[in-house]
C-alpha cells in the first residue's frame, strides 16, 4: 500500500497541478493512457467543484488523498466550502446552481462514469468529499 496528501488553496491554476500530481502517483499502477486520461479528468472536475461551487468567489484549502492498495486507486477530495445544499438534485445530469456562467452540469456524471467507484458526502456549511476508485485490475483484455 502506498499512500499521499495534497493541500492547496481553492485558486483555479491549482486544478492543472492537483491534476497532474494524482496521474503521477498512480503511475506505479501501469495505467493505460486512456484509463490515465479518466483520472485525470474526474481529478479536474472534483477540484473545479471544490473552486466554483465549493468557496465560489472566496479562498480556502482543498485536500486531496491518495491510496494505491494492490491494483486500486482510491480518491479522496474535499474541501471545507459552502456545501451541497440538495445532493441528490447535485448528481442529477445537467444540473447546476450557475447556468450563468454556462456551466454544463456533467462533472459528478463524468466522475461517475470515468472512475469504477464514486460518492459524495457533504454538509452544509462545513464542505464536501469526493471519494472515487479506479481499479486498473478491472480492465478489459484489450487494455495495454
Amino acid at each position: 500500500m502506498n499512500e499521499m496528501q495534497l493541500k492547496f488553496l481553492s485558486r483555479s491554476e491549482n486544478e492543472v497541478f492537483a491534476r497532474n500530481v494524482v496521474a503521477a502517483f498512480a503511475l506505479p499502477l501501469n495505467p493505460t493512457l486512456s484509463e490515465l486520461s479518466d483520472v485525470k479528468t474526474a481529478v479536474s472536475e472534483a477540484v473545479t467543484n471544490c473552486i466554483v461551487h465549493g468557496y465560489r468567489n472566496a479562498e480556502g484549502w482543498i485536500t486531496v488523498r491518495c491510496v494505491i492498495e494492490g491494483e486500486k486507486l482510491h480518491i479522496e477530495i474535499s474541501d471545507g466550502g459552502t456545501g451541497i445544499e440538495d445532493l441528490e438534485k447535485a448528481l442529477t445530469p445537467f444540473y447546476t446552481t450557475l447556468p450563468e456562467e454556462e456551466r454544463s452540469g456533467m462533472g459528478f456524471t463524468i466522475m461517475q462514469t470515468f472512475m469504477t467507484d464514486f460518492s459524495v458526502r457533504s454538509e452544509r456549511g462545513k464542505g464536501t468529499t469526493v471519494t472515487m476508485c479506479k481499479d486498473f485490475g478491472a480492465r478489459g483484455s484489450d487494455a495495454q
